[in-house]
């Protein structure tokens, strides 16, 4: 089957060469039996390249599961996978077989596969290496015949090195690997999903279809689109419905857009300049001011205990100078990182150097992220789902950490 035949069946719009080389690695994998792990950002349609894998395989007539491992509790996610007997754990009233058993012979797709806990990374490694596994509260050893493929929007060799994804599971699972490319590493598909999607909705509504004028298709294609094809799909059915001109220009396409992405970025606020090159993740920016802090935290210990041992040193033309430095790189390297939503407050310096040493206060990333847990827990009532999303989190995510600080709800 040609490339563009696949296209067609399975819906894939565009012609960007990162996506036809992603098609192009996933139909000639699909005919073994190799693992696959398809990496892409959130939206990028990770799940239907392991659709093609499987309908192009010798197994498309044999079941085919997807599995999203980050919407299973922890507690669960064995029994979900591997089945369980009957009185092995509270509630389990039957014996009940798991989805390596009901869809033997087939296909099984496990999506985000970094929110998978260890415990039961090292049972599927088991299964992929030798195809047996054991149901939660059995010791009986059952075979299995069942392909996966495996989908992540994290860096998984980035965990393995945080020791948050075990290593020889992720060389198992790497064997083939595949990247859906991002929306805005495709612009020139961009016109061509947003045709498709107004002309699909204006089909659903019973409406006439919208089009861009020039301005307005340089305005969507210039986008970043952190939602990727969920987010245009979105954009195009707003705009369908509520647009009051069928002939949509950039004014009018602005109003559906967040305002120029920038509420997913942080705010500078101080004397520093914007760098250029911002983090799109507010976890790495935290963690980022956290090491910043503990760095020029240090350097100052360093010149109190100076200080303390030599009260003369801080009539020093050197030591002085090196303060100011200090105070100076604080000023204008070191911008305070806040979320858009936080009201910012001046930096205030002092001229006291027993202003500046906090000696005593913690900047354990570990302690930062119970302490930041808790208020989300505080803000949102205890309401788990929505303390997630605020920290940027899966809600499974967030059980295991609540389990592993201790943290009474």
């Amino acid at each position: 089957m040609d490339q563009q035949s696949i296209k067609n069946r399975f819906g894939i719009i565009g012609n960007s060469p990162a996506l036809n080389y992603a098609l192009q690695v996933a139909t000639q994998v699909a005919n073994t039996d190799l693992t696959v792990l398809i990496n892409g950002e959130s939206g990028v349609g990770k799940e239907a390249f392991s659709q093609i894998i499987h309908s192009l395989s010798a197994r498309k007539h044999n079941p085919f599961i997807a599995v999203n491992c980050g919407a299973i509790p922890e507690g669960t996610i064995d029994s979900e996978l591997f089945g369980h007997e009957k009185g092995s754990f509270t509630g389990a009233a039957d014996s009940r077989k798991g989805y390596f058993e009901t869809v033997n012979s087939g296909t099984i797709f496990l999506d985000e596969i970094g929110e998978m806990p260890l415990g039961t990374q090292a049972r599927l490694l088991r299964v992929l290496e030798s195809g047996e596994f054991i149901r939660v509260g059995s010791s009986k050893v059952q075979k299995t015949d069942v392909r996966v493929v495996a989908a992540t929007n994290k860096d998984l060799l980035e965990w393995v090195q945080q020791n948050r994804f075990r290593e020889d599971l992720y060389y198992r699972l790497n064997t083939v690997p595949i990247r859906v490319p991002a929306l805005r590493d495709r612009k020139e598909d961009i016109p061509l999903l947003f045709r498709k999607f107004v002309i699909d909705f204006a089909e659903r509504y019973k409406t006439t279809p919208v089009q861009l004028d020039e301005g307005a298709r340089q305005r969507l294609v210039n986008y970043t689109w952190p939602g990727n094809i969920r987010e245009l799909k979105n954009i195009a059915e707003q705009i369908s419905v509520l647009a009051t001109d069928k002939q949509v220009n950039a004014t009018e396409l602005t109003r559906f857009l967040p305002e120029n992405n920038m509420n997913r970025m942080p705010v500078l606020v101080g004397g520093g300049q914007q760098q250029s090159g911002q983090f799109n993740n507010e976890r790495e920016i935290l963690y980022k001011l956290f090491f910043d802090m503990k760095r020029d935290v240090t350097e100052l210990k360093k010149l109190f205990m100076e200080v303390m041992q030599n009260p003369s040193a801080a009539q020093n033309p050197a030591f002085m100078n090196e303060l100011k430095d200090l105070q100076h790189h604080h000023e204008t390297s070191q911008p305070v990182l806040v979320p858009h939503n936080v009201p910012a407050q001046p930096v205030i310096m002092h001229d006291s150097i027993h202003d500046h040493v906090e000696v005593d206060e913690s900047l354990n990333i570990m302690d930062k992220e119970k302490e930041l847990i808790i208020k989300a827990l505080k803000k949102h009532r205890g309401k788990r789902k929505d303390a997630a999303m605020d920290l940027g989190i899966s809600e499974r995510t967030l059980y295991r950490k609540l389990k592993e600080y201790d943290i009474d709800e």
